[in-house]
């Protein structure tokens, strides 16, 4: 997966997109690398790094790989950066094993390395993490989902809509969450699929899109049409999960949870295509990611953990109108005023 630097720089002409600041701090600049550019969340995140670079007067390069799980473009933009002598990287990866080495390397030619959103494996093979809980926000929905269906829901039938088959650090732990949040045992929290609950009908996985929603929620249904809770990766997933219930007539029986928050989620939330999902929020992730490049460029000082976690928490909340008890949430009218997209 290695690539020349030139094979590089030509990967970078068709991914990148460069964000000019004032001549004057050209000698401070970034990059940001995302895992695509048409997911909204993603699309957030580089107008959140965009508009704080130009506040700050950082030059700001963006990437993204050609569809989720495109790792081999994410490595070639870090070679890219590298060879830019960037100060800073920001990236949601893909293959959050697989991206390491390439990691390793910008690190060790003095390039800090913020993760966004995805924690890497091991976390600690970047500077550090700006990201939501993920496991707090699969459980917020899965401690929802359970509450809401009451005594039902030791016999629920469960589908999990996953992200891709290399099981990145967002995907399993969003899912694990969910489980935990559910009342499933999920045996080794790092891992998915290895469980034996018998209310999990099975897993299927996305590409965190609507596309890949439907097609897996078709593929589950037919291996047990009575499932009745439905656990998305995302937003674009719920969607296309609903559309595939819509299309059989169960799209009134099965409860739909998933995580993001933004806009367009939150208005599904209102229409009753999502029961509820955690918004993150992914324009302060990448904000505050810019502003931690710039103090390493300025100072050398490199951003902390929020207390207690290895990762800097950037917050979450549960989205719903139909609250239950016992589990913290805010309305659609406040997940209006915070969601995205």
């Amino acid at each position: 997966m290695k690539k020349s630097l030139f094979a590089a720089s030509l990967a970078a002409l068709a991914i990148g997109t460069v964000f000019s600041a004032p001549a004057s701090a050209a000698d401070v600049s970034a990059c940001l690398i995302t895992k695509t550019d048409t997911n909204p969340f993603f699309v957030k995140m580089k107008e959140g790094a965009t508009a704080k670079a130009a506040e700050l007067g950082v030059t700001l390069k963006s990437y993204a790989g050609k569809i989720d799980g495109d790792s081999e473009s994410q490595v070639a933009a870090i070679e890219t950066c590298i060879a830019d002598g960037a100060k800073g990287i920001l990236l949601t990866a893909s293959d959050t094993k697989g991206i390491v080495p390439a990691v390793k390397k910008a690190r060790d030619a003095g390039i800090l390395v913020i993760a966004l959103d995805t924690p890497l494996e091991p976390v600690d093979s970047a500077d550090m993490t700006f990201a939501t809980d993920n496991l707090l926000a699969g459980k917020l929905i899965g401690q929802w989902a359970a509450a809401t269906l009451g005594d039902k829901a030791k016999d629920a039938k469960v589908a999990f809509l996953d992200l891709t088959p290399s099981q990145p650090t967002v995907d399993v732990l969003r899912d694990q969450g969910f489980m935990i949040g559910f009342g499933i045992d999920p045996k080794d929290p790092n891992k998915i699929g290895d469980e034996d609950d018998a209310r999990i009908v099975g897993h299927d996985v996305t590409n965190g899109n609507e596309e890949g929603g439907r097609t897996a929620m078709e593929n589950l249904l037919q291996k047990d049409p009575s499932i009745n809770v439905v656990h998305t990766i995302n937003e674009p997933a719920a969607a296309g999960a609903y559309e595939a219930l819509k299309a059989v007539g169960k799209e009134k029986d099965v409860l739909i949870v998933s995580v993001d928050g933004g806009c367009p989620g939150v208005q599904n939330v209102i229409d009753g295509v999502i029961g509820a999902t955690s918004q993150q929020y992914p324009l302060l992730m990448a904000s505050l990611g810019i502003e931690a490049i710039k103090k390493f460029a300025d100072t050398g000082e490199k951003p902390k953990a929020t207390e207690g976690k290895d990762f800097f928490d950037t917050g979450v909340a549960l989205v719903t109108d139909k609250p239950a008890a016992g589990v913290e949430s805010i309305d659609t009218k406040a997940g209006k005023d915070k969601c995205w997209g």
